[in-house]
């Protein structure tokens, strides 16, 4: 039997560990036959948190030394400023050695990155905290947008439901689509999105400091709906094109023209969001102008169909 194994640090988000844990102990063959033998690892108790507040006392009932035989160790996530333990970190490491599959659990990330196993990786985590893993370990290249990331052996999740979508996926490569699709059954959830699909991340407004692009940022939302060139960008702005490049370089990170799509994608995730306007009239209000447009930008940068993203959000 494929022994997963999680382990249990001094303290735990206990709400994306018990989602993980389930989606293996309820996987099951037609005839009931369990697919997943389940451990929770640890040496001593570890204070359960619920996304932040201290909880209860948790008693693993295997010990950490239990991590040695796992065919999948599970990471779970934890609270800033995620602090690693070195037993933790020896045992993973052990692990990976061996050739046992390692998945992290939405902020587990962060103890992941710390045994050296993601470095030059591509890899996610709760989009709250993605732009702080890129930070510490500029190695990784942090995908905040994704629900899940499959290097093979190494698995990076988002939180809470992307952390069963990444189960359920883990499921389906070792025992087929039909045991994952009734293993998302028995748990009253969709069957399984794509890794790829995007974490509906909030919207970033334009920034309201008195910097020099303030004025044009506000310009530009105000204007989405129309068509809008570069040179009359910098003409609002009252810089030559080059110098709206730069600003928005120096000050953004980005170009125009990038800026200016990501806005639009915002003005229609918000229509979806929040209204019944037809497909074709949505595009035409954030600037696309046609639906198929506004269905290949959508699709491309946000991982899923417009329609999908308004029934998502019904």
């Amino acid at each position: 039997m494929h022994v997963v194994a999680a382990a249990l640090p001094d303290r735990v988000e206990v709400f994306d560990l018990v989602l993980a844990l389930q989606v293996f102990a309820v996987a099951r063959r037609a005839d009931g036959t369990k697919l997943y033998e389940v451990r929770v690892c640890g040496d001593g108790e570890t204070t359960a948190m619920a996304r932040g507040q201290l909880g209860f006392g948790l008693r693993p009932s295997w010990p950490s030394s239990a991590l040695d035989e796992a065919d999948t160790v599970l990471i779970a996530s934890g609270q800033p400023p995620y602090d690693t333990e070195q037993w933790e970190l020896d045992r993973v490491r052990r692990a990976a050695q061996r050739g046992a599959r390692i998945a992290s659990l939405c902020t587990g990330a962060f103890a992941l990155a710390a045994t050296g196993l993601l470095a030059g990786q591509r890899a996610t985590t709760h989009w709250l905290a993605c732009a702080e893993l890129a930070d510490r370990y500029p190695e990784i290249e942090v995908d905040p947008t994704v629900l899940f990331v499959d290097n093979g052996s190494v698995l990076t999740s988002a939180g809470s439901a992307a952390v069963m979508d990444m189960c359920l996926h883990m499921v389906r490569n070792d025992y087929g689509a039909e045991i994952a699709a009734e293993t998302a059954r028995y748990l009253v959830m969709p069957l399984q999105r794509d890794g790829g699909q995007a974490q509906f991340i909030p919207r970033t407004p334009p920034p309201t400091d008195r910097s020099a692009l303030q004025p044009v940022l506000a310009w530009i939302e105000h204007n989405l709906e129309r068509p809008l060139a570069q040179t009359e960008i910098a003409r609002a702005a009252g810089m030559s094109v080059r110098s709206l490049q730069r600003h928005f370089h120096d000050q953004l990170g980005t170009t125009a023209q990038h800026w200016l799509l990501h806005a639009r994608l915002d003005r229609a995730r918000r229509l979806l969001e929040t209204t019944e306007l037809p497909i074709d009239q949505v595009a035409e209000a954030a600037g696309f102008g046609t639906a198929m447009t506004l269905r290949r930008h959508f699709t491309r940068e946000i991982g899923t169909a417009p329609r999908a993203y308004r029934n998502a959000f019904r």
